[in-house]
């Protein structure tokens, strides 16, 4: 078995766009599998355009993967996106992890934007379905409740020939969608306990449905903070948490060492969980950074000591993939480089 930590953003917490790049070069440089731009169009607090920034970390990092986390289908058109994201693999030689969810009925962007939470779930099935078909090339003609088209098609076509479609949500619906569209199931703010209830259905659902999806391709994600709970920044997403799922606060983030971070990830892992999303706690260009260097310096060589790659599990991903795709799929862990310097490149120092 292969941890993959990854990183995440959903506000975005910097000053300056040199302090997002800079912890970019960091998570490039120092081993982070991916990162991930949580999905917000309409909002008061600082939201990157998850599309967006994923082109502009394709032109930035050279190793990488990333992804959206995840995208809402209600509140995009599907030719678009399904361009989009061909266009990102192909700049990027095959980096995207695409994932789509149908949005949560108490975001914003429904009031804002005139749209019906009631049919959130057929329009992300129809989108899915013509997104999907779309990455195999040809002409398509579509004719939906929702939505219709009549010979289109897009080109070029995504460099990845399976493009990866991870899918979120844990509603029986949601489990149903990830049996018959998902190669992967990303969860939300589910727990443990809640995750391998909901990787089981997926399981049951898939056998039923005659599909499978690779036991690798089970997600989780969730807030970390080295230090104390009771630190102001631990604090702010705690209670943000708390009043926007109902949920205990301590749910919210894992504030604590090295260990108690490692602890929750093990949690996961018993789940059934072996890819992470796990988001630094803190703003300004500073926090971020020094919180995401803490974990990759000190977590990420913990989980590849605790669940290392079974032998021989390069030779196999090259024989079924390629090289190219064993340097993007299966990165290594570096130990960490010099300081990075307020430029976003290497220290001298080091």
């Amino acid at each position: 078995m292969r941890v993959s930590i990854g990183l995440g953003l959903a506000e975005y917490p910097f000053e300056t766009a040199a302090g997002f790049w800079r912890w970019v070069d960091l998570c490039e440089q120092a081993g982070a599998d991916s990162l991930w731009q949580t999905d917000r169009i309409v909002s008061r607090a600082p939201i990157l355009e998850c599309m967006t920034m994923l082109a502009a970390l394709a032109g930035r990092t050279r190793r990488l993967k990333f992804g959206m986390n995840v995208v809402s289908l209600a509140f995009r058109d599907p030719v678009l996106l399904a361009k989009q994201c061909a266009t990102i693999d192909v700049l990027s030689e095959g980096r995207l992890l695409p994932a789509f969810g149908i949005g949560s009925p108490l975001a914003p962007e429904w009031q804002a934007m005139g749209l019906d939470t009631a049919n959130r779930g057929r329009v992300t099935d129809e989108a899915l379905e013509i997104i999907t078909r779309l990455w195999r090339g040809g002409s398509l003609d579509f004719a939906g409740r929702y939505f219709t088209l009549k010979g289109a098609s897009i080109a070029p076509l995504p460099v990845q020939p399976d493009l990866p479609v991870w899918i979120g949500g844990g509603s029986p619906a949601a489990i149903r969608r990830t049996a018959r569209f998902g190669t992967g199931w990303q969860a939300g703010g589910e727990t443990p306990e809640e995750v391998a209830a909901v990787i089981a259905a997926i399981r049951t659902e898939c056998a039923a449905q005659g599909r499978r999806i690779d036991e690798d391709h089970y997600g989780a994600s969730f807030n970390f903070h080295f230090g104390s709970p009771q630190d102001p920044p631990a604090q702010r997403v705690m209670v943000a948490y708390a009043a926007r799922t109902g949920r205990d606060p301590a749910c919210g983030v894992v504030a604590g060492d090295a260990a108690a971070i490692l602890q929750r990830i093990a949690e996961y892992v018993e789940a059934g969980v072996t890819k992470f999303i796990l988001r630094p706690v803190g703003g300004g260009d500073e926090q971020p950074l020094a919180q995401t260097r803490l974990l990759l310096e000190q977590v990420l060589p913990l989980a590849a000591a605790r669940w290392p790659r079974a032998a021989g599990a390069e030779a196999c991903c090259r024989a079924a993939c390629g090289p190219r795709r064993v340097r993007c799929l299966v990165p290594e862990w570096r130990p960490p480089l010099s300081p990075i310097g307020k430029n976003g490149r290497e220290s001298a120092s080091g």
